[in-house]
Formats: structure tokens, sequence, C-alpha cells
């Protein structure tokens, strides 16, 4: 009953001492670094829209794991600005590598056999055609939605082995935002209708198709929501704030791939040589049609809109979250069997304070399943549903599912111990 306990006392001292030391080191919690950025800044008058693209904007450098990234707009005295006066369409930050001395991604030389300036690295979602491929954004919702990654997760970036030779990481940020102060229609200036901005053509001089009543492609940078008669000039510089919190990347980080799915995709299985099984074509946005014809308004009319799209690969649900517009009431996505994945519901504000301002979605829940409790299956076919109140005409709407999931779940933190004590122990048997 007793040999367990022939070990030498300054022996057995020793190896606890080992082995607790080395467990503390290791898996004690990372700190968590944060920093706060402003974006360059953009200047909106009355009824006017930005969307700039901003390239080699300020971000965490290194390699390190992303744990939580938020944003909103503030004036030069850095106070946030209410929805009501500077309705945040979106913001987007996206990857790039950049080659050493390059210059503005925009003005790449595209010259046979000659490397690119900059190559865009994407997430690993299934949108194509240079959609959605960013790492993080959101809009209305920004400062009431929680981005945190959880421990021990994290999204991997800077890392060495990964950036070419002769390159260096770069982030790029798009603000698209709307200035309804002093309009005539504010939800109809921040779903972009076409007949608000008398816009007939985008923003590269296409026509516009007849059918095209709202959307991105009438509310460009640049143009001009209808204004109230008793309208006056009031432009104001403006910034993007936004928070990124990250830790020093080790061995015990079990990263994460970042998945946006779109309920406008439309694609196709492929049966070709290039490995590529399926084609996707993500439109971005919709429009919700009112459910009655009578102009009358019914309060319990929905727009239910579904989509199946194909995993390419397996893993863990580590967190969940939608993106929705004016009239969103949730989005749910389901499993191949049916089961729910995540479902992510806005609030509406009720007020005029910023974060809380009335008739606008000022935050979407989010889900933290328990680790290994959400498992996605390789080419498990999925379903997304997007769900708007149809009560009234919507222009523009989205219908978006982010996910991080992680290829394999963290190892038992007591695994590190036990091979140190069956070797003691098989020494002294």
């Amino acid at each position: 009953m007793l040999h367990f306990f022939r070990v030498p006392l300054t022996i057995l001292l020793l190896a606890l001492s080992i082995t607790g030391s080395h467990a503390f080191r290791k898996y004690r919690h990372p700190e968590i670094k944060s920093a706060v950025f402003l974006s360059p800044k953009f200047v909106l008058d009355q009824g006017s829209v930005v969307n700039e693209y901003y390239t080699n904007i300020d971000f965490p450098r290194g390699h390190i794991a992303i744990k939580g990234l938020n944003a909103e707009v503030v004036d030069e005295a850095g106070h946030p600005v209410p929805l009501h006066e500077t309705y945040l369409h979106h913001w987007v930050i996206a990857r790039y590598y950049q080659r050493l001395n390059a210059t503005n991604p925009e003005h790449d030389d595209h010259q046979k056999n000659k490397k690119p300036d900059h190559i865009f690295v994407r997430n690993s979602g299934i949108c194509q055609n240079n959609s959605l491929g960013q790492y993080y954004g959101l809009g209305s919702e920004t400062r009431g939605t929680v981005t945190d990654v959880p421990d021990p997760y994290g999204i991997e970036i800077g890392n060495p082995a990964d950036i070419p030779a002769g390159y260096e990481e770069g982030w790029l940020l798009n603000v698209h935002a709307i200035d309804t102060r002093g309009v005539e229609d504010k939800l109809g200036c921040t779903e972009c209708r076409c007949d608000l901005y008398n816009v007939s053509k985008d923003e590269y001089g296409r026509p516009l198709r007849p059918d095209y009543i709202g959307g991105l492609g009438c509310c460009y940078d640049h143009t001009q929501c209808r204004l109230r008669d008793d309208s006056e000039s009031a432009k104001r510089n403006l910034y993007l704030r936004y928070t990124v919190k990250w830790i020093d990347w080790d061995e015990f980080i079990v990263p994460v791939k970042i998945y946006i799915f779109d309920v406008t995709d439309t694609w196709k299985r492929l049966d070709n040589s290039t490995g590529q099984n399926s084609e996707h074509e993500c439109h971005v946005e919709y429009n919700i049609e009112p459910c009655s014809t009578s102009g009358m308004t019914d309060i319990r009319c929905t727009d239910s809109k579904r989509i199946s799209l194909l995993m390419p690969i397996g893993g863990y649900i580590i967190y969940g979250v939608a993106h929705q517009h004016s009239g969103g009431i949730g989005s749910t996505l389901y499993g191949e069997d049916g089961r729910v994945l995540c479902s992510s519901i806005p609030t509406y504000g009720q007020g005029k304070e910023a974060g809380n301002e009335a008739g606008y979605i000022v935050g979407m829940s989010t889900c933290y399943p328990q680790p290994g409790s959400v498992k996605i299956n390789v080419g498990e076919t999925l379903t997304l549903e997007s769900n708007y109140s149809s009560a009234q005409r919507h222009t523009g709407v989205m219908g978006l599912f982010y996910i991080l999931v992680a290829d394999q779940l963290p190892k038992p933190r007591l695994s590190l111990r036990v091979p140190i004590a069956k070797q003691v122990n098989k020494g002294w048997e």
C-alpha cells in the first residue's frame, strides 16, 4: 500500500517543483493588451455620404492573437455620435500582405509574371469574387455587440511563416457612414433608396438596373440624400474610433477560422479538376417587399429568407453573430439535421443617446457554446435563415452570419503533469 512513497523526499519535492512551475508558466492567463486607434478624418455635411477605404491603418503588429475588435463614430472632441445624426452603415477591417516599400493597393502594377505589390488575405468563408473577405465588420449594432474571443482561442495574425518573403502585413479599413441630419426621410436615406439620392448610375458610371430601387449602388462615396427645405450646411469632422484587444501568440492558443455566410449566396456545385467543388456569388444585400398591398402596415408580417450552404471543413463553433439592418428580427444558422447552431437576435434602441437610439439596431446577441458542444462535420449542409419584418418595404438589407470555428479543442491542463508523474512512478516502483 505504501510503495508509492519510497521516492526520496528531495527527489519528490524537486519533481513537484518542476511540474508546478512548468504548469504555472505555461498556463497562466496571458495579459490581454488593448489599444484605441482613430481612423483618418472624414468630413460629413447634412445628408452627405462617405464610403472611404484607408490603407496601412494603425493596428497591432507581431505574431499575436486577436481577442476582440469594436468601433464607433466619434467627433473631434471624442464624443460618440448617435446613429440618428450619423448612421454607421458598416465598417470593415481587412488584412493584406504588402511588398516592402510598396504604395497604395489601389495602384498595383499587374504586369505579366510580376508579383503583385499587395496580396489580400481573405477569411476562411465561402464567398468569392472580392465579396465578404474581411476579418471584422459590423454596422449600427457595433456599440452593443460583443466580439470577444474566449480563452484559449484567438484569431492568429502576423505569423512570420505565413507572410511571403519580401512582404509585410498590412490592414485596410472601410468606413461607410451616412449623415441623416436635416434629411427628408432618415430611414430611406439609411436604406439607400435610389430616388432619395437621385441616382441612376453606380459609382463607376454604369447604369443601374431599372428594378434596382435601393442599396449600396445608390449611396456610394460623395452622394447626397434629399434634404428638407429648411436644412442648412453643417459640416463636421468625424473619425472611426476602433479598439483592438490581443495577446502575444504562444503554443497553447487554439487558432480559430473566420467564416461569413450570406443569405443571398447563389452558389452551384462544380465538377472539375481545379479542386474547387462549389462556386459562390454573394450579393450581400436584398430587398424586403411589404406584405400588404393596401398600404396598411401589419406588424404580424415576416419575410423569411433561407439558403442551404455546404461547409467545406469541419470544426467546433466558438462564437457566432448575425448582421442585420433596420427591420431585422433575427437570424439562425441550422445544422443538417435541423439542430440550431446559433441564433442571433437584434436589440433596438429606445432613447436618443449614442448606443440606445430609438428605431435603430444597437446590438446583436451572440453565441458562445460550451467548448465541443456545437460541432460542424466536414461537408455538412448548413441552412441560414434571415428574418425581417415586412410590415413595410426595406431596401438594401443584409443577412450575414459570422462564426469562428476551431479545428480542434484545447488540450486538458492536467495533460502536462501526467507524463512527468508517470516517469517518477516508473522509476521508483
